[in-house]
């Protein structure tokens, strides 16, 4: 979704912060105009802590050189964030996922113990150069790794999910062909239900169940 900035400057205030909302992922006309209502009903301190923290949010964030994830800044600044850098954490197995906030939400399962590798999305239908949509190559750069025996490919249970995951499965033939196993969610994700939304213990029930 983008923004005809030419035209935005005959808009009202309104209907310019309306299209701004409407540019977040999932967020339709109706609802972008609800948050537009709500921050006018909301008191001018609360306007003015929002907007401080959309100013400065990438201040103390940092992307995750290892799996692309965003991740804040502790005390002492890194490159890798706190899963990557978990020596605890299974390095034999490696998870893809389409969007940050998937990490959150298998994480929250507590039945995943791996790394991660986050593509950025997922591949359109119609594409005809996958790599240009979400991180093909690092994934595969990833999967090369000496020590790694399983890929999981966890994306939603959608049309676009699907073709993401049979993108990979293509991407990935070389290594699956040298014995690194390649699995994806078992049942529990329900036909077009979005990995972001699914409560921990489905997501528990799709990790257990991959084949």
């Amino acid at each position: 979704y983008t923004i005809d900035y030419n035209l935005s400057t005959t808009m009202s205030p309104l209907d310019r912060l309306t299209e701004l909302f409407r540019s977040f992922p999932g967020i339709g006309p109706r609802q972008a105009r609800r948050f537009v209502y709500f921050l006018l009903a909301s008191t001018p301190t609360f306007r003015h802590d929002l907007s401080r923290q959309i100013e400065t949010i990438g201040n103390d964030i940092s992307q995750c050189t290892t799996c692309f994830r965003y991740f804040p800044q502790g005390r002492v600044e890194s490159s890798v964030c706190r899963i990557c850098n978990d020596a605890a954490r299974d390095a034999t197995l490696l998870m893809a996922v389409e969007r940050d906030v998937d990490i959150e939400s298998v994480e929250r399962s507590g039945a995943f113990k791996g790394k991660y590798i986050v593509l950025g999305g997922v591949v359109p239908l119609a594409s005809e150069e996958p790599e240009k949509h979400v991180r093909l190559r690092e994934l595969v750069a990833a999967a090369n790794r000496d020590n790694l025996k399983e890929i999981i490919l966890g994306f939603s249970a959608t049309t676009e999910g699907d073709h993401t995951r049979l993108t990979c499965e293509e991407w990935l033939k070389g290594v699956a062909e040298r014995g690194v196993k390649i699995s994806v969610l078992g049942r529990g994700l329900s036909t077009g239900s979005e990995l972001e939304y699914a409560d921990p213990e489905t997501i528990k029930a799709a990790i257990l169940g991959k084949k």
